[in-house]
């Protein structure tokens, strides 16, 4: 566990160090812009980059196993992006992350944000992950996944993910495919697939999700993210 912390602190004092250059002259960048550090400082007339900040948590309805509260709190800052999660990659178990922050596209659109992540609790580990997704139109594809090195038995490795596929016919609502990967709880998918249905009003969006719908008993996951 030290060691993966030793090796998440060094990797977060060289991009904080990274940050703290490019902030002195790079103010100007939004945040769909990759900015670099060899990017021509900002002018006077463009504004400075905005910290931006979300707090989320999905209520897992487990059946024949012990429900649980997943909570994630992310800040992000030009090509900056924090995170912090709970109960995500086992129960009673934390994680710490940082990542670089990319984006483009017109008609397409794309972002994606590689990261390091550092897990302590009931699992210790050290976690390379992503964060991604693609839009057009109304139609969006979003995945995030991570790949945790166990540091006290590599057997334990494992790969988590969690993916949507959703349309919206309105503005405020979306239907959709979603799929997880996940040790947390008792399941005996590999995959656990199901549907969902996401409400937004403002910054405040609320999505209910049902996996294995032709089970007998499906998994019910509510999840409600709010940004400011």
């Amino acid at each position: 566990m030290r060691a993966a912390l030793s090796v998440l602190a060094v990797v977060a004092c060289g991009v904080l160090g990274g940050a703290s250059q490019a902030a002195g002259g790079q103010a100007g960048a939004t945040g769909t812009q990759v900015v670099l550090p060899s990017s021509p400082p900002a002018t006077q007339d463009e504004p400075a980059g905005e910290w931006s900040f979300s707090a989320a948590v999905y209520v897992y309805q487990v059946v024949d196993d012990r429900n649980y509260a997943q909570p994630t709190f992310t800040v992000d800052r030009d090509w900056l992006h924090l995170e912090a999660r709970y109960n995500y990659e086992d129960l009673e178990t934390g994680s710490l992350w940082m990542g670089y922050n990319l984006g483009g596209g017109e008609t397409v659109t794309w972002d994606l944000t590689p990261m390091l992540g550092g897990v302590f609790g009931n699992t210790s580990a050290i976690a390379p992950g992503y964060k991604g997704s693609l839009q057009w139109s109304r139609l969006e594809f979003s995945s995030e996944g991570e790949y945790v090195f166990d540091a006290n038995d590599s057997s334990d490795n494992f790969f988590y993910n969690w993916s949507e596929l959703a349309v919206a016919p309105v503005e405020w609502w979306r239907i959709g495919l979603v799929t997880q990967r996940t040790r947390v709880h008792a399941t005996d998918r590999e995959i656990e697939r199901g549907l969902l249905v996401g409400f937004a009003y403002q910054e405040l969006d609320a999505t209910l999700y049902v996996f294995n719908p032709d089970d007998s008993k499906p998994l019910v996951v509510v999840g409600v993210t709010v940004g400011f």
